[in-house]
């Protein structure tokens, strides 16, 4: 009889014990770094099964948080859901899809046989941000019609920002100016962020090539400019200093460049002389209408800027009004960072 209830409770034990090993190695306890994309990794299932299990809105996860990592019983009907969901993603002849929790851009476009780039221009995405339950329209025509483009450049029409970028580097990497790239972006000053998608227009700079390669036109051109930006500068002369200014009620430094070029044709943007600085380029000898830099005046680092007019002189916004100052300057020689000129000018 002994023998008989040791029997028994020596397998009801061990049926405990493996019942409770399965419950342990069907949940997971979340770790400080963890990610929902880890978890699914090791545990060999997928971010949206993960989801499903334990019925989480989005990816966000908790330390300590008890995650479901296995189905079990009461998720039988997810390998139909699975199934299920996965049907309109790969098929060809699905002209939209809903955004589940989980997805991003890129994957939505690689098993849909596109690209990002595509799927923004279908969708007039101007990021890569997307939300659960957002319709996207995924037709891979437009991929048929990008090889229209491959011709005019090797580069495509946009460009993300990384880290390191500035708009500077980017307009040289793709053969044109600052202004140009703010002009197309709608960009008010030089500031960009990481991740950021830029329109840099390859065919627009094929045809702005051809039309600057011209000398004559180009000459009289920016040499009549030249004269009359000096008589524009020198108007205004007496114009109260006024911060954020930029036109003849009162001026800033930036503002004063700002007004003067634009006034005589040469589209610069509303920026700051960190701006100016970006969408110029050094030269060692100055010619009438270059700009004047200088350095920690107000600020660390590039913070005042003028026109140079010839004879060691520039005309700029500084002080209480527009002035003509020396640049031997006992103050401003001290301040003296460099002679630029506008690539615009080039």
């Amino acid at each position: 009889m002994r023998k008989i209830i040791f029997t028994l409770f020596a397998a009801t034990a061990l049926s405990l014990a493996i019942g409770t090993s399965d419950t342990e190695a069907s949940s997971y306890t979340v770790k400080p770094g963890d990610t929902l994309w880890e978890i699914a990794s090791s545990n060999k299932v997928s971010v949206d099964q993960l989801l499903t299990w334990n019925k989480l809105a989005s990816n966000s996860i908790y330390p300590n948080q008890t995650i479901k990592v296995a189905a079990t019983s009461a998720t039988v009907a997810v390998p139909q859901k699975t199934t299920t969901a996965k049907a309109p993603i790969s098929s060809t002849s699905t002209n939209t899809y809903t955004v589940k929790a989980g997805d991003t851009l890129s994957k939505i476009a690689r098993v849909h046989n596109t690209s990002v780039s595509s799927v923004q221009q279908l969708n007039r995405l101007s990021g890569t941000n997307i939300y659960p339950g957002q319709k996207l329209v995924v037709n891979g025509k437009p991929q048929v019609s990008a090889p229209a483009t491959t011709p005019v450049a090797s580069t495509t029409t946009t460009y993300r920002v990384v880290g390191g970028d500035t708009l500077s580097k980017i307009a040289k990497k793709h053969n044109t100016t600052v202004t140009k790239l703010m002009s197309a972006n709608n960009l008010k000053t030089t500031t960009i962020r990481v991740g950021q998608v830029l329109k840099v227009d390859v065919k627009s700079l094929s045809e702005t090539v051809i039309t600057v390669s011209n000398p004559i036109v180009s000459v009289p051109s920016t040499s009549g400019n030249l004269t009359l930006l000096v008589d524009v500068a020198k108007s205004v002369l007496g114009t109260p200093y006024v911060w954020g200014g930029a036109a003849p009620g009162g001026f800033d430094c930036s503002g004063y460049i700002y007004y003067v070029y634009n006034k005589v044709g040469i589209n610069v943007p509303r920026t700051n002389t960190t701006g100016f600085d970006a969408i110029s380029s050094p030269v060692s000898s100055p010619q009438i209408g270059d700009l004047v830099f200088f350095k920690n005046t107000y600020r660390a680092g590039i913070s005042h800027m003028g026109i140079f007019i010839g004879n060691n002189s520039f005309i700029h916004a500084g002080g209480d009004r527009v002035q003509i100052t020396s640049l031997n300057d006992s103050y401003w020689s001290k301040h003296f960072d460099g002679y630029q000129r506008l690539n615009a000018m080039r």
